[in-house]
């Protein structure tokens, strides 16, 4: 009964991220066509094939359906990360974890060249994911802290949040760019690599 439970609640939570994964397809691709301003809920309701209700369930506006969700991180993971692992240096371990953030979140060439044409087209969506941004880097500088203790200094885990989030977004260009069949993940470990070359 228990693995029953267990695989009912796998079976509902695959088919929320499909479902969060298409409206975010969808608005992407509304907003590549007609931009930001040129289509309303209830459009992007009906391109996603959902109800309003169940896509106000989802996000609050279309700047989030856009962005999509942010990849969850298993408490697991976080719990190795708190107690100083899975490797024991702070940039290797960040690193992991922005590896089983984007594993977790797998997604196509066209999604991403997608994705990154429509950003770099609208001002306000730069805007959002910046400070989406800023928000994930206070999040990750408390886990830090939690980590490292009260002595390390918070500015210096912030840096390295900053600096792997660069990496991040360099790594997505070069992926969009490139005629090949590499991972995100792949081609972060390459650049995460020629990073550390450089800052040697």
């Amino acid at each position: 009964m228990h693995s029953m439970s267990e695989s009912a609640m796998s079976l509902r939570e695959q088919k929320r991220v499909e479902t969060a994964h298409r409206i975010t397809a969808c608005a992407q691709r509304l907003t590549d066509e007609r931009g930001l301003d040129g289509f309303t809920m209830d459009d992007l309701a009906e391109a996603a094939e959902v109800s309003r209700r169940t896509l106000f369930n989802y996000f609050p506006g279309k700047t989030d359906a856009v962005l999509g969700e942010l990849p969850e991180l298993p408490d697991d993971v976080v719990a190795t990360f708190r107690a100083g692992g899975p490797h024991g240096g702070l940039v290797d371990d960040l690193a992991e974890l922005a590896r089983v953030a984007l594993a977790a979140k797998p997604t196509d060439r066209d999604s991403l060249t997608l994705g990154r044409r429509v950003l770099v087209g609208e001002p306000r969506l730069l805007a959002a994911v910046h400070l989406r941004f800023e928000t994930v880097i206070e999040e990750f500088a408390e886990l830090v802290h939690e980590r490292e203790g009260a002595d390390f200094d918070p500015g210096r885990a912030r840096l390295a949040l900053r600096l792997l989030l660069a990496i991040l977004d360099h790594a997505l260009a070069v992926l969009v760019e490139e005629q090949s069949e590499r991972t995100l993940v792949e081609v972060l470990d390459e650049q995460l690599g020629r990073a550390r070359g450089l800052l040697a």
